[in-house]
């Protein structure tokens, strides 16, 4: 198997054994599922977006992003507002509890992490983040792999150039 087979092959039982089914919010325990969390990754408080354009990016009709929009509105983790330049718009914006959520979430739950880490020898374990770590680095990169930003010390360096 080469390399490209293998990550395909242990990265989706990574993700299988340890990334989150549901997002609780710290303070109130209220949990969001992946659709609803997904919608959170992609508003702001400060920048609103209209449901239509929010809609297509997520693949999903309009009618459907409503629905999904007022769960959210109903747990206060969104608000709709009419856009300033178009009164017919509605944008979509963060609240304060929805950038909590936001904040406080991650795809892969901690507690997992920590857990199947400790399977590990030290030794392993320290090979095993370290290897994430470059893989990360590569990835911030973007596509393009044009630049490379390392993810332990924010620096940008050149694809080409080794270590």
């Amino acid at each position: 198997m080469d390399d490209v087979q293998r990550v395909l092959a242990y990265y989706p039982q990574i993700y299988f054994a340890c990334h989150t089914r549901h997002r609780r919010d710290p303070l109130s325990s209220d949990v969001l599922s992946e659709r609803q969390a997904s919608v959170l990754d992609h508003l702001t408080a400060d920048k609103g977006i209209p449901l239509k354009e929010l809609a297509a990016h997520q693949g999903v009709t309009a009618s459907t992003m409503s629905l999904m929009v007022d769960r959210l509105v109903a747990g206060g983790w969104v608000v709709r507002e009419k856009d300033t330049h178009d009164a017919r718009r509605v944008q979509l914006r963060l609240t304060v509890a929805g950038e909590r959520m936001k904040q406080a979430s991650t795809v892969l739950d901690p507690q997992l992490v920590r857990a199947l880490l400790d399977r590990l020898t030290p030794q392993q374990r320290q090979a095993a983040v370290d290897g994430l770590g470059i893989l990360a680095a590569a990835a911030a990169g973007g596509p393009t792999g044009k630049s490379v930003h390392r993810a332990d010390d924010n620096t940008t360096q050149s694809d080409t150039q080794e270590d």
